[in-house]
């Protein structure tokens, strides 16, 4: 992921239909740009997460977009994809580039800390994610965010950052505003009222407009 102005970062829905989330994620894509997806199955088995993998890289690639596994650094190297995203009770980001490789696009779960976040830049990570920004359905809150913490990464350090937790199209612009490279969604792009589509053709619009 290249540091431009900001871009929508993807994550799976908890529980999916791998074929028929396929076609849900094909349109979402097709709507507008899409910096990554990361794949995020929790509670299930390897061979269901591989079988995902299988169903959503084709359709990543063939757009052009980055499939991420989360936490798993073993099955993404196993499954072809494009590198991983831990968190700080997962797999070490040093185990993970060994696993990976140099290429692979790692990035690591920096909660609101500047330190973590300091920490995995210096030791070649190529994004730093804080969060949780705002409530969120899909995962209980123990770490929460401050909007100051984007500004102070965004005023000093190079290496891009994702705001996670809570995102949607109304609470999105003060993240923007203080310099969050990727805004990543979850619910409010796959259940949008009107569509996957029409959530990404929304984000894309508003962060061309901050």
């Amino acid at each position: 992921m290249s540091k431009q102005s900001c871009e929508l970062y993807l994550i799976t829905p908890p529980k999916i239909d791998p074929d028929a989330f396929a076609e849900d994620l094909a349109a979402a894509l097709d709507a507008g740009p899409v910096a990554c997806l990361q794949l995020r199955l929790k509670e299930v088995s390897d061979d269901e997460i591989k079988r995902a993998a299988e169903a959503l890289l084709p359709v990543c690639h063939e757009r052009g977009v980055p499939l991420l596994m989360n936490d798993r650094p073993d099955l993404a190297l196993l499954t072809g994809c494009d590198g991983a995203h831990v968190g700080q009770q997962d797999t070490p980001y040093e185990e993970a580039r060994r696993t990976l490789g140099d290429e692979a696009m790692i990035g690591v779960t920096c909660h609101n800390s500047i330190h973590l976040a300091m920490e995995a830049a210096e030791a070649g990570a190529d994004y730093v994610a804080f969060g949780a920004f705002y409530p969120t359905e899909t995962k209980e809150i123990i770490h929460h965010a401050e909007i100051e913490t984007l500004e102070t990464w965004a005023s000093f350090s190079t290496v891009p950052c994702v705001a996670i937790g809570g995102i949607n199209h109304d609470n999105a612009k003060p993240l923007i505003e203080a310099g969050a490279d990727f805004l990543c969604v979850i619910t409010a792009v796959w259940k949008h009222p009107e569509g996957p589509a029409a959530a990404v053709k929304a984000f894309n619009a508003l962060m061309a407009s901050t």
